[in-house]
């Protein structure tokens, strides 16, 4: 055995021994989690692993993308030669030049390009974190420490080709272009000063290897290079994201209060954060100045399952709480009661982290175990208790909207739609008048509908999203017995929170019906001929559209809306620069309907202002909570003489007018 051999063959198996000890003792944590509920589908889960951990496909939505591309790809290829590297390292005969000419030149050729595209990325990336950081906590030691090992690493491999083919020993010269032209600058130099060099060269290139091997990988952001792979095979594909159920019973603990709580995909999903920022970039809630943070949720879990793990393994208590303000480890109350529940954070991940509802478990321990929330809330959840609507109203108010229309009751056997006229329809003064619209319409088009009327009671989609999962699930079985008495097998909403509640989250409790969305159904009697447009209303003048987060994002209704709105004005809504799957909310959703903004910018300011961009006349929306935010966002920044119209009133100005 060579010298070299004698000294790497050691260094090899320690690094490879501390390698996977490393990996056991920080991926066995995830083990303290709860079991996953379902199967996995895994011809699904390889289509989902090949398109957007293997093809990058979420990571190429933004052009920096194609920089993490290469270095993706440099890493994944170059396994192989790094892996012919180690073997070489200890046994000097085994060499990739016994292959076949055609396929070690190959090799060699993408090996060569791989290796120059990846240093180059370096380059691109320490210069975008130096002056175009993707979120001002990106400048870390970490990150540069990682950079330039990578650099470092791809030189060092590119050093060795170089000095190999200056002394005549590597056939494939011809075919790796960026190491020959690095060779032809050693020409001048002596066999014996090559020797040293190439031995430079190797030794550099195995201490980075082992690195990455013992520190990289195991203890920094630069696990994902597994993890991440596995968290796109993991994707469930559950569009919208249901909170499990809870069994009520003495001595259940409800919620997530300790990181032990979780299930093992959400631990799992800890170790799968890139680091990348993507998150944190459209929050609506960080984007204006408030706590939230959603990578820093995720990292504060990674980080509270680290220090906490190993002492629940052995049956300890955890020193360091979950929720708290005690620093990074533990998430912040405030943050947890910032999110809206939007949806963007997971829409923009790209390895299908899934923030948001960690965050709502921990808003379920703080409601349900510890009775601690905003104190705004507190005359929310009574109301809800008592009289079954935010508003504390009495049921029998809630048929006021159609004292002078002609509405009759559903009736099974009769009546084909039920009309869920939800709380706001019912009982907001303005939006009263959107449920007149489609209550017309809809006599107009020949529907037989029907309503509930006092026996109808909230969905509870904001108790769901604010953590009093108690009280919404006394109200979801109380509807699903109702709607099943009554034989109802078609829905009707105008809320998009209404329709996701009903149309998903009441499928837990054996709720099966066709739930619709006003737009979609006004929609299809337009293209069906069914209502026939009076004219275009083009007095509404220019229009611009804004995606409600629960009929776009969290359900993936878009196109109705819109061809909605065309079809009534006879021209395309203009589009906000922030649209469709990339919509920015309004900020009502998550129950966040019913809590004051108390730090930074109002989201619905925010939202206000990037319509007004577009100089339009009238502002269109599909949902009651986006309607009441934008009245009272163009009252505040007082935009005299934009309307906001919901898109069945946008449809009754060119049928009814």
């Amino acid at each position: 055995m060579s010298q070299q051999a004698a000294l790497f063959t050691p260094l090899l198996v320690a690094s490879v021994v501390f390698f996977s000890w490393s990996l056991y003792r920080r991926l066995s944590l995830v083990g303290l989690g709860k079991p996953e509920s379902g199967k996995i589908d895994f011809a699904s889960s390889i289509k989902h692993m090949l398109v957007y951990a293997i093809g990058q496909r979420r990571v190429l939505r933004q052009p920096f993308g194609f920089n993490h591309f290469i270095f993706f790809w440099a890493c994944i290829f170059l396994i192989f030669v790094n892996v012919e590297f180690m073997l070489e390292g200890i046994f000097p005969a085994i060499s990739l030049a016994g292959l076949p000419a055609p396929i070690y030149f190959s090799i060699c050729l993408v090996s060569d390009i791989l290796s120059s595209l990846a240093a180059l990325a370096v380059v691109i990336a320490v210069i975008r974190r130096v002056f175009f950081p993707p979120y001002p906590q990106a400048r870390t030691l970490e990150a540069f420490f990682l950079l330039a090992v990578i650099g470092v690493h791809m030189l060092a491999y590119l050093g060795i080709c170089a000095t190999e083919i200056a002394l005549g020993e590597e056939s494939a010269a011809a075919y790796m272009p960026v190491a020959s032209q690095l060779a032809g600058f050693m020409g001048g130099m002596t066999a014996n000063g090559l020797a040293s060099l190439h031995t430079f060269f190797w030794w550099t290139h195995a201490i980075a290897l082992m690195i990455f091997l013992n520190l990289l990988i195991p203890y920094s952001k630069h696990l994902h290079v597994f993890t991440a792979i596995a968290n796109c095979f993991l994707r469930r594909e559950d569009k919208p994201s249901i909170q499990p159920l809870e069994e009520f019973v003495a001595g259940n603990v409800f919620g997530t209060g300790q990181v032990d709580r979780f299930s093992r995909k959400d631990l799992f999903d800890s170790f799968a954060c890139t680091k990348c920022g993507r998150c944190q970039m459209v929050c609506p809630a960080g984007n204006t100045g408030k706590q939230l943070n959603p990578r820093a949720v995720i990292n504060d879990i990674k980080v509270n399952l680290l220090k906490n793990g190993p002492l629940l393994k052995q049956g300890h208590k955890a020193v360091m709480p979950l929720i708290g303000d005690t620093g990074e480890g533990s998430v912040p109350e405030e943050a947890l009661w910032d999110c809206t529940t939007c949806g963007a954070c997971m829409e923009a991940c790209p390895v299908f982290i899934k923030q948001m509802p960690k965050m709502l478990l921990m808003r379920r321990h703080l409601v349900e175990e510890e009775a601690k929330f905003p104190e705004e809330l507190l005359n929310l959840f009574e109301n809800m208790e008592s009289r079954s609507n935010p508003w504390g109203i009495a049921p029998s108010e809630r048929t006021k909207w159609c004292s002078q229309l002609s509405v009759n009751p559903f009736e099974q056997g009769v009546t084909e739609y039920l009309l869920f006229v939800g709380c706001a329809g019912s009982f907001d003064s303005r939006n009263k008048h959107v449920t007149v619209a489609l209550a017309t319409l809809l006599d107009n088009a020949g529907i037989s509908w029907g309503i509930l009327g006092k026996e109808e009671k909230c969905c509870g989609d904001s108790l769901r999203r604010l953590g009093n999962e108690f009280v919404f699930d006394r109200l979801a079985r109380e509807n699903v017995a109702l709607f099943k008495e009554k034989g109802v097998k078609k829905i009707i909403t105008q809320c998009p929170h209404c329709f996701s509640t009903l149309k998903n989250d009441y499928r837990q409790y054996g709720l099966e019906v066709e739930v619709v969305h006003h737009s979609e159904l006004l929609r299809d009697l337009v293209q069906s001929g069914r209502i026939k447009l009076q004219h275009q209303a083009t007095e509404l003048g220019q229009t611009v559209f804004h995606d409600s987060c629960y009929l776009g994002r969290h359900n993936d209704v878009y196109e109705a809306p819109r061809a909605l709105i065309a079809s009534a004005t006879g021209a395309i809504p203009a589009e906000m620069e922030r649209s469709r799957e990339n919509a920015f909310c309004c900020g009502a959703g998550g129950g966040r309907m019913w809590l004051e903004e108390t730090e930074g910018e109002r989201i619905n300011h925010n939202r206000v202002k990037e319509a007004l961009t577009k100089n339009p006349d009238t502002i269109c929306v599909s949902c009651p909570y986006c309607m009441t935010m934008f009245e009272d966002g163009l009252k505040d920044v007082k935009a005299e003489g934009v309307r906001i119209r919901d898109v069945a009133e946008v449809l009754a100005e060119a049928v009814l007018h």
